[in-house]
């Protein structure tokens, strides 16, 4: 028997193709800090969709990438409710490969919050 999981992280909470990720990347609300760049914007839809640009020129090594994208992954799903109508994309920066995961946990939820701004915000 399956358990039900209200926020799991399905193909409709990401984004899948070039287009839409050149949307967001068009005309986005920014938000940097010293770990990641996260673009935001507003879609048509009741479902927020995330979009990862880990780098490996930022990141070199593949478990630390993927570190990076399980973190990310695992903040965006447990807030997802609240970024819902938004289209994001996470890019790293160097220094993320080597920051503890107390420290992206944290950067994340104030990104997730800036998101949520630039949402009420109307862009």
């Amino acid at each position: 028997m399956e358990r039900s999981h209200p926020h799991r992280f399905t193909k409709t909470n990401r984004l899948l193709d070039a287009a839409s990720f050149a949307r967001v990347f068009d005309k986005a609300s920014r938000s940097r800090d010293k770990w990641f760049t996260v673009l935001c914007r507003r879609n048509d839809l009741h479902v927020a969709r995330l979009g990862l640009a880990i780098s490996k020129k930022h990141c070199k090594l593949a478990v630390d990438r993927n570190r990076i994208k399980r973190i990310i992954r695992e903040s965006f799903r447990g807030r997802q409710a609240c970024l819902e109508g938004l289209d994001i994309v996470v890019m790293n920066k160097i220094s993320a490969g080597e920051a503890a995961n107390e420290a992206l946990f944290t950067s994340l939820d104030t990104h997730w919050r800036n998101c949520e701004k630039a949402k009420a915000g109307g862009k």
